[in-house]
């Protein structure tokens, strides 16, 4: 499945099937939050998180792909992901754009 975050297929046309998404909403342990705090105290990156919202955003991606395949695309353009806080210590992390079918 192609993934393009622009609005085009260089070099091709297509038809457009509509939005496909992926959702999930992720957490880590309270030994990785507790891990976190403290690393609050000294700066530097939290790996714990980083590894979270990586896992969380790939996952997004495959389940926006398995809906465009559903859908019959050969693409999805126009990709976007977002994420927000649910609650403290988990995160959603989405992925949308929209699926097409070249001509």
């Amino acid at each position: 499945m192609l993934l393009l975050n622009i609005e085009t297929v260089p070099g091709k046309e297509f038809e457009a099937l509509g939005l496909v998404k992926g959702t999930i909403v992720l957490s880590k342990s309270i030994g990785t939050d507790f891990m976190a705090g403290m690393k609050t105290l000294v700066g530097g990156e939290i790996v714990g998180y980083t590894e979270m919202l990586n896992e969380a955003r790939a996952m997004a991606t495959k389940r926006m792909v398995d809906n465009a395949q559903e859908m019959q695309a050969d693409a999805i353009v126009n990709v976007r992901y977002g994420s927000s806080s649910v609650m403290q210590s988990a995160a959603e992390v989405i992925a949308y754009g929209t699926a097409v079918k070249f001509k």
